[in-house]
């Protein structure tokens, strides 16, 4: 198999496609040969990676969608499935950092954006998609997650994050589990430091500064490469994950992070 064709006659659904990992798995994937439909809540955004993967040839549709919308996300997936004929590939990848603050000053209103667009977003875009997928018997889907809430907690005030990064391994697992008859693969990628603007989205209050547990590491955070890792290494392995290659690998959540979270 052409690594250049590796998704050829796959569409490919990615949520929160306009920047970071997102975007750069969307690129990957449609340069390997799959159709790309975007659901993004800034649709200017994916409208600009929707150009640059015709520009290249390929194919690529935007649905402006919230992912925390039940309606707006059954809605999305249909016109992407509409539009393409069918649907191969899930990248659950919509998220926000949120605010980060001390469990006692965390509003309840921050608490539920959070968990609404990570982990309830990941649900709802599942939800909707497995019976598109199972009408092609078979499919992968790929949940971005991270080390936060899973192998590293020392991010004061990340409660919210935190919690719907570990959430979202086990829906993966539970999912993995129960689709698996239908050769449907479900696994999560969980990153370490990358560069994106994610941060943008973030929030780190004052208290949560004054609460937090000074940890001292050794030189150097990044133990493989000295920095953070690139989007484009992420999408590596969500390609990896979204095409036979991958055929029997599921349930499972794979880091990469550089070692960053065995420190």
């Amino acid at each position: 198999m052409h690594a250049d064709k590796l998704l050829e006659g796959k569409v490919a659904i990615v949520t929160g496609g306009g920047s970071g990992i997102g975007r750069a798995s969307a690129l990957d994937m449609a340069r390997r040969g799959a159709k790309v439909g975007f659901l993004d809540r800034t649709p200017e955004e994916a409208e600009k990676v929707k150009a640059e993967i015709e520009r290249e040839g390929g194919e690529a549709w935007v649905a402006a969608t919230d992912v925390s919308d039940a309606k707006a996300v059954e809605q999305g997936i249909n016109e992407i499935v509409e539009r393409f004929g069918r649907l191969d590939i899930v990248f659950a990848n919509a998220g926000i950092n949120g605010v980060w603050t001390t469990l006692e000053d965390m509003e309840v209103e921050d608490w539920d954006q959070t968990l609404g667009i990570n982990l309830r977003g990941t649900f709802l875009t599942l939800k909707y998609a497995v019976p598109h997928l199972k009408k092609q018997a078979g499919g992968s889907i790929i949940i971005t997650s991270s080390i936060n809430g899973n192998r590293i907690f020392n991010n004061t005030g990340a409660t919210a994050y935190s919690a719907s990064k570990a959430g979202q391994v086990a829906l993966m697992k539970m999912a993995a589990l129960e689709l698996a008859p239908h050769r449907i693969r479900v696994n999560a990628v969980c990153p370490g430091a990358i560069e994106t603007n994610i941060d943008d989205n973030t929030e780190r209050t004052e208290e949560a500064e004054q609460a937090k547990i000074p940890v001292e590491y050794p030189e150097g955070s990044h133990p493989l490469a000295g920095k953070p890792g690139k989007a484009a290494q992420v999408a590596d392995l969500v390609t990896y994950l979204a095409s036979d290659l991958a055929s029997h690998v599921t349930g499972t959540d794979i880091y990469i992070d550089g070692a960053e979270s065995l420190l």
